[in-house]
């Protein structure tokens, strides 16, 4: 099977010429020159699953937002990563993760440390634009030293991915569907009694918002350290 060739494509993000090479993503290129798209499930050096959807840009000429974490690059395109329609559109994508679960950051350990706070602050999202679901789900604290709390879960799965492909354990993945979509260990087994997990704790340093934490930890000390993993990651490739 003969492989296409990387090449150099020249295209522009917000009216900016840039280049890329022709096997990476709008995201991957425009973080090479500076231009920021706000993201939630991607984590750099992690597989790209386009599953919060925050990344989303237009493209001219397409009437369809796309997830710029996915989506390769091609000559000539023209990328919008800023505009009136995509800010209406990622309030609505933040609004409804919100609805969806109970995020109340007064009393959540990540507060002042959650990445979905920090885009609903940037993007100015004061109040959810869609009614409350609040679907309890049961609290995981069987864990010596770790949490797992469904309720501030946003299913971005990047714990999932690390546990498979850094850790190499896939102690977890995806049980339902749908608002009944949760986080489990094996086969939805208590976090104690999981087999596969190695207790690394990686899982709970690329958790976005406090869905994952630390036991005894205060909201002031619950920093996620998710550059422990990206290290890990390129030290990986620079080998």
């Amino acid at each position: 099977m003969i492989k296409d060739k990387v090449r150099v494509k020249t295209f522009k993000i917000d009216d900016v010429a840039v280049t890329g090479r022709s096997d990476s993503t709008i995201l991957e290129v425009a973080k090479e020159h500076g231009i920021h798209i706000p993201t939630l499930c991607y984590l750099e050096g992690l597989s790209c699953v386009g599953a919060c959807r925050m990344c989303i840009v237009e493209i001219k000429g397409s009437s369809k937002l796309i997830p710029s974490c996915t989506a390769k690059i091609k000559e000539d395109m023209e990328v919008i990563t800023n505009s009136s329609r995509l800010i209406k559109h990622r309030k609505m994508i933040l609004s409804m993760i919100f609805a969806e679960r109970t995020h109340t950051c007064s009393v959540c350990v990540s507060n002042g440390h959650c990445e979905l706070q920090s885009q609903a602050t940037d993007i100015g999202l004061e109040h959810s634009l869609v009614p409350y679901i609040h679907k309890g789900f049961d609290v995981d604290a069987s864990h010596k030293e770790y949490v797992y709390d469904p309720n501030r879960c946003i299913l971005c799965t990047r714990c999932v991915r690390v546990c498979s492909e850094v850790e190499g354990a896939h102690a977890l993945d995806i049980l339902g569907r749908g608002i009944s979509a949760k986080i489990i260990h094996d086969m939805d087994e208590p976090w104690s009694t999981s087999e596969s997990c190695t207790s690394c704790g990686k899982c709970v340093q690329v958790c976005p918002t406090g869905a994952l934490f630390e036991k005894g930890a205060s909201a002031t000390e619950m920093v996620k350290k998710k550059s422990i993993v990206t290290n890990l990651i390129q030290a990986r490739k620079n080998k």
